[in-house]
C-alpha cells in the first residue's frame, strides 16, 4: 500500500481516538497516537508493538510546551504532518449554575484551546509545502445544544466556529479543514466526563432532571455508534480528494445537523430537547 505520509491523532489512548490510529494505517498512514499518559495507554501501545507503522509518544492538549515539544519531535523524524486529527476531549456535566468559572475554564481549555494549540503548531508546515489535511472531532452538540451540558456545549460551539473560519483562508494554501460531528458513540464518555455525572445530593435542585438526564444518555450512548465505525469516517475524510467542511458520522446525526437549517427560529429544537431531558424521547442524540 502506498504510504500516504504521516498522520497525528490526539487523544488516541481510547474510543474513537485508538480505532483512528488501526483505520488510518490500515490505509497506510504513518500514525503516531499520542496519550497524556502514554504509559497506561496500553492497548494504543500493543498496537504500536503490532504494527510497524505506528508509534506512541506524549502529548497533554491543555500544556503548551508539551504541544510544542511532541510537533517538534515528529517534523524532526518524520519531516512533516501531513494529516492532523482532533479527537483530544471529554465532557463535562453541568447547568449554568452548578458551574463555577474554573469549570467553565477546565472545558474550554481542553476542547478548545487544546485544539486550537495543536492546529497552530502544525499550520505553518502545511502552509510553507501547501499541502495537509485537520480533521477535528467536535460532536453533535457542537451543532445542538443539549441539557446540562452547558459547558461541553460552549466549547465544542466555540471548535466549530474556529474551523468554519479557518478554513476558507487555510484552503488558499492547499490545506484541507474538516470537522467530523459524531452522535452517540460506545466509549467511556460518561465515566471521563467532569461535573455531575454520579450521584447528585437531593438538595439540588436539578437533581431529578439531572439524574433523569444522566440515565437517559447513558442508555443512548450504549448503543450508539463503535468506535470504529466513526474512525472508519474519519479515515474516509482522509482519502476524499476534495474533503467537505463538515460531517457527521451517521444518517441520525445528519439528521440533527439539518434541525438547525430547516428550523432558524430555534423553537423546534429546544422542543425537542426539552422533550428529551423530560422523557427520554428519541430524536436528539447528542452527549
Amino acid at each position: 500500500m502506498a504510504d500516504q505520509g504521516t498522520a497525528l491523532v490526539t487523544g488516541a489512548s481510547s474510543g474513537i481516538g485508538l480505532a483512528t490510529v488501526a483505520a488510518l494505517a490500515a490505509d497506510g498512514w504513518r500514525v503516531v497516537g499520542t496519550a497524556r499518559q502514554p504509559s497506561r495507554a496500553d492497548v494504543l501501545n500493543e498496537l504500536a508493538a503490532s504494527i510497524d507503522s505506528v508509534e506512541v509518544r506524549p502529548l497533554d492538549v491543555t500544556i503548551p510546551e508539551s504541544v510544542t515539544d511532541c510537533i517538534a519531535g515528529v517534523l524532526a523524524d518524520r519531516g512533516a504532518v501531513d494529516l492532523l486529527v482532533n479527537n483530544a476531549g471529554a465532557g463535562h456535566r453541568g447547568t449554568l449554575e452548578q458551574l463555577d468559572d474554573q469549570e467553565l475554564r477546565g472545558a474550554l481549555e481542553l476542547n478548545f484551546f487544546g485544539v486550537a494549540r495543536v492546529t497552530r503548531a502544525v499550520i505553518p508546515g502545511m502552509r510553507t509545502r501547501r499541502t495537509g489535511r485537520i480533521i477535528t472531532v467536535t460532536s453533535s452538540n457542537g451543532v445542538i445544544a443539549m441539557p446540562f451540558s452547558d459547558a461541553y456545549n460552549a466549547s465544542k460551539f466555540a471548535v466549530e466556529g474556529l474551523m468554519e473560519g479557518l478554513a476558507p483562508v487555510l484552503a488558499t494554501f492547499g490545506v484541507f479543514v474538516s470537522i467530523l460531528e459524531p452522535g452517540p458513540v460506545r466509549t467511556a464518555f460518561l465515566r471521563n466526563a467532569g461535573g455531575r455525572t454520579g450521584e447528585i445530593d437531593t438538595a439540588d435542585p436539578y437533581a431529578e432532571l439531572l439524574g433523569r438526564y444522566n440515565a437517559t444518555m447513558a442508555g443512548l450512548l450504549g448503543s450508539g455508534e463503535t468506535p470504529e465505525s466513526v474512525a472508519q469516517v474519519i479515515a474516509g475524510i482522509a482519502r476524499d480528494a476534495r474533503p467537505h467542511l463538515r460531517y457527521q458520522s451517521s444518517p441520525a446525526a445528519t439528521g440533527l445537523a439539518g434541525r438547525k437549517l430547516v428550523d432558524p427560529s430555534g423553537d423546534s429544537i429546544l422542543g425537542a430537547t426539552t422533550a428529551f431531558m423530560l422523557h427520554g424521547q428519541a430524536g436528539v442524540p447528542a452527549g
